[in-house]
């Protein structure tokens, strides 16, 4: 259920043990840092099944553990009751965004924005390429896509003005 004031935010990417637990972490840190994480619903969740009940890829969790982010995720599909309770859904690439509209066109009461979370990006890089199939997986501050430094700032004022 999304939080009365109307912060809640999904991430979506293939299959909920890369791209969008690691956003789901790190905005939650964020939150956490900027004493704003009890006005925030976050969670995380895949558009396919293919890893339904898995933790994170290792890889990502070591790279967030390096980078004092805490990661307690189980992956899971995206589920129709997300699209009537969740404000927004913030996907990583293009098939996600083409995925998650069509599953929300058969939910009658869907209330969530869709968008790519590059779409945050101050300098519009809209695709967050899937690490998964990386051979060497190097852990850097870059690994935190710049669209979500800027959206914990940027979301209350831009969702608040989308509401009106």
């Amino acid at each position: 259920m999304a939080t009365p004031s109307g912060r809640s935010v999904l991430f979506v990417c293939l299959g909920n043990i890369c791209r969008s637990p690691i956003a789901e972490a790190v905005f939650r840190k964020m939150a956490t840092d900027n004493g704003a994480v009890d006005k925030w619903r976050i969670d995380s969740a895949a558009t396919s099944t293919y890893e339904i009940g898995n933790p994170p890829d290792h890889r990502g969790q070591a790279c967030m553990k390096r980078h004092g982010v805490s990661m307690r995720h189980i992956a899971r599909q995206v589920t129709k009751d997300d699209f009537m309770t969740f404000d927004h859904i913030l996907c990583m690439d293009e098939s996600n965004l083409r995925d998650l509209n069509k599953k929300a066109s058969s939910v009658k009461n869907s209330k969530a924005k869709i968008e790519l979370l590059g779409s945050y990006d101050p300098e519009k890089q809209l695709i967050i390429q899937d690490p998964y199939y990386v051979s060497v997986h190097t852990c850097t501050q870059q690994d935190q896509p710049q669209s979500l430094v800027f959206l914990l700032p940027n979301a209350q004022s831009k969702w608040q003005k989308a509401q009106k």
